[in-house]
């Protein structure tokens, strides 16, 4: 099921460490995520394929909101203009995702904040369709554990018939082992991330995770769901999808690289709507 996204993803983290000068004919698409911790610009081209990408450290998102408008300006504006040097092309198609629960006014603000930088936003969607872009499900469910926010798609017939989000999310876990090791909330965060640790850890976190666990049984109760694929930088913990799945008692499945995927998927946003005019 994830043979097709695995392969994107791996091509594209190859060209994060190889950016080379655009010599191709193509029209270029940006997928712009802001995340709660990572602002992440991806770049395809118009037959899908990965050509660069850029990410940074970031606070100025919280639950999905924009909470410094203009740090999230400076940054993907620094990460767009750090690319189009290096590919010595300019950028402009770009799409833009925010969590299923995110007012309009919100949405409106994401898509400020790509347009300030010099984007033409021809497409915004929320985030766990953005991610299907690339999954390709047809039927089952899609969930997007963010750094603030949980957000469920589920899908018939590759269309998403319904979507959700919740205030939960990786930021929880490294709050959560910041008061469990006394540390602070940056220190706690590189230790969330060691991979020697995980198992350490895992005695601390699980409470958050089960707590995962319990938004997304809420919101795919009653729909036939017989399958949920993860995705998002919080599922890159080894143990993640275990408890998820031994909760719900149903099967679940994750990318080799679940931070990618929709960053990724909204890059296929932008050409998707450039294709459709």
């Amino acid at each position: 099921m994830l043979e097709y996204c695995n392969h994107i993803i791996s091509e594209f983290e190859k060209k994060l460490s190889q950016i080379e000068p655009y010599k191709g004919k193509k029209k270029l698409y940006t997928g712009v995520d802001l995340g709660t911790a990572y602002i992440v610009l991806a770049v395809i081209d118009e037959d899908g394929n990965p050509v660069a990408g850029a990410c940074e450290y970031a606070e100025v998102v919280r639950d999905g909101v924009v909470v410094d408008f203009f740090g999230a300006c400076q940054i993907v504006k620094k990460l767009k203009e750090a690319l189009e040097e290096k590919l010595e092309t300019e950028l402009l198609p770009a799409a833009v995702a925010y969590p299923p629960g995110v007012n309009q006014a919100e949405v409106r603000s994401i898509k400020y904040v790509a347009e300030s930088a010099g984007f033409e936003v021809i497409g915004f969607i929320d985030e766990p369709t953005a991610a299907n872009q690339v999954l390709r499900i047809e039927d089952g469910a899609v969930v997007d554990v963010g750094g603030g926010t949980t957000g469920v798609a589920v899908f018939k017939e590759g269309e998403a018939v319904y979507t959700a989000d919740e205030a939960t999310g990786g930021t929880q876990i490294t709050l959560v082992i910041a008061g469990a090791l006394r540390k602070k909330f940056a220190e706690a965060e590189s230790i969330k991330k060691e991979k020697d640790k995980q198992s350490e850890l895992l005695p601390i976190i699980k409470p958050v995770m089960d707590n995962i666990a319990t938004i997304i049984r809420r919101h795919i109760e009653g729909k036939e769901i017989d399958s949920v694929i993860l995705v998002g930088g919080t599922c890159c913990n080894p143990y993640i999808d275990k408890i998820i799945e031994d909760e719900l008692n149903i099967r679940v499945e994750k990318p080799e690289n679940p931070f990618f995927v929709t960053p990724l998927g909204i890059a296929f946003v932008a050409r998707n709507a450039d294709a459709a005019e």
